[in-house]
């Protein structure tokens, strides 16, 4: 009889390092896949919600023949003692409400509408649940007044956040791939309207006065000469004031929103003086205000071979924090600089100055065009002269303020001219 030996088979401990080796070289090459595949998702998101804000583009014109109005809404406060437009009024909106909120019931909003268009009395809640009183003026009355009253941030003792619709978020006007949520934000944006390729000092009221009252020749003539948007200031625009066709022309651009971080995308750093960055768009750069070390950052206090803006401006008045305000910073784009530079605001944040289009995406942005074509666009785009001083400036050679002629911008200034008569020979949607 014979014995046989019985023998078990496993792994040597070599053996099992080696599997576990190779199974985390896999993870690590797994991982970046995921992630790159979870932002591409993110990314269709995004392009997705913006097509939608150009259906509703389209299907507002086709209901009243035009786009809506960016600084509409209603004149200036009957109860707040305040007699020009950009001081604070819970009793009117002082013609400051961005195009958006026309677009509200188009983009499946109409809940939101109605409560913007009859008013009401309803308010926000206090940290502690409770509803806020309304405003002093407010009070008076009884009740918001239709339209809303004026949705800036930072007059008035920020009673514009006591205004339910103000502080709402809009699913469709946010990119999943931007982190930035709650205060000191009230809704926010990542998607804004287009002002063209250029814009002068006399946009600070549009074609009117500080008042509300219409502006006289000489500002009506600037400010012509500068109006070469989709979108206007206090100013109605139609499909058909775009000349240059509607597929060449830039409606919309994408914007990040702030997180209080210094971005140079999403902090407004500004001169003390006016009319200076109109004169040179690249003014915030050659004073180097940008941090060398840290290229999409203005200089901090720590910052090295850099100087720090002569005013910084950020938080609930940084990029996108308030998607019913129509300042420049917060829902609106120039074809100046290319997409993802900084941006360069003259003396004051609802002033005017340079507002590129920006994204958390890799390497470019979403920009709408007039047709409702939603195309990615690359930070590299070809952007002209950037030392150009912007049409309409007042002090340009020649016949000063240079109405009508090309963009100085390139490619990328001219798709937003609505009628620079440029020829666009690139195909920007394959």
């Amino acid at each position: 009889m014979s014995l046989r030996r019985k023998t078990s088979s496993g792994f040597t401990l070599v053996e099992l390092l080696v599997v576990i080796a190779i199974i985390g070289v896999l993870v690590g090459l797994l991982l970046p896949a995921v992630q790159a595949a979870r932002e591409a998702a993110r990314r269709m998101s995004c392009s997705n919600n913006f097509k939608q804000v150009g259906l509703a583009m389209h299907n507002y014109h086709s209901a009243y023949k035009q786009l809506p109005r960016h600084y509409g809404g209603t004149g200036l406060g009957i109860l707040d003692g305040n007699n020009a437009w950009w001081e604070g009024s819970s009793t009117t909106n002082n013609e400051e409400l961005s195009a958006l909120v026309g677009l509200t019931p188009f983009l499946e909003q109409q809940a939101l509408w109605e409560k913007i268009a009859s008013g009401g009395s309803e308010t926000a809640l206090d940290p502690n649940g409770n509803p806020y009183p309304l405003p002093r003026a407010a009070g008076q009355l009884g009740y918001w007044p239709p339209m809303g009253p004026n949705p800036r941030l930072d007059r008035n003792g920020q009673e514009s956040r006591r205004f339910v619709p103000w502080v709402t978020e809009i699913p469709t006007l946010r990119c999943p791939s931007d982190p930035g949520e709650g205060l000191p934000a009230g809704g926010r944006t990542n998607y804004g309207v287009c002002l063209g390729d250029s814009w002068t000092q006399t946009w600070d009221h549009g074609p009117k006065n500080h008042n509300l009252t219409m502006g006289d020749n000489w500002r009506a003539k600037y400010f012509t000469a500068a109006d070469r948007g989709v979108f206007s200031k206090r100013k109605d625009t139609k499909f058909r004031d775009i000349l240059d066709g509607l597929s060449n022309t830039v409606a919309g651009g994408e914007i990040i929103t702030d997180l209080g971080d210094l971005d140079k995308r999403s902090a407004l750093a500004a001169p003390a003086q006016s009319w200076v960055v109109d004169d040179n768009p690249m003014l915030c750069v050659e004073r180097q205000w940008i941090d060398p070390e840290r290229p999409n950052f203005w200089c901090g206090p720590t910052g090295q071979n850099c100087n720090q803006p002569g005013r910084l401006m950020d938080g609930d008045n940084g990029r996108g924090m308030n998607w019913a305000w129509a300042t420049m910073s917060m829902t609106a784009v120039h074809t100046i600089r290319p997409p993802n530079s900084e941006v360069c605001t003259a003396h004051w944040y609802d002033n005017v100055g340079t507002s590129p289009p920006s994204s958390r995406h890799q390497g470019g942005v979403h920009i709408l065009m007039a047709d409702g074509a939603v195309v990615f666009i690359t930070d590299s785009i070809e952007a002209g002269d950037q030392n150009a001083r912007t049409i309409g400036h007042p002090w340009g050679s020649n016949r000063p303020w240079n109405a009508g002629a090309k963009s100085p911008y390139g490619l990328w200034g001219a798709l937003g001219s609505r009628n620079g008569r440029e020829t666009i020979e690139e195909q920007l949607n394959q």
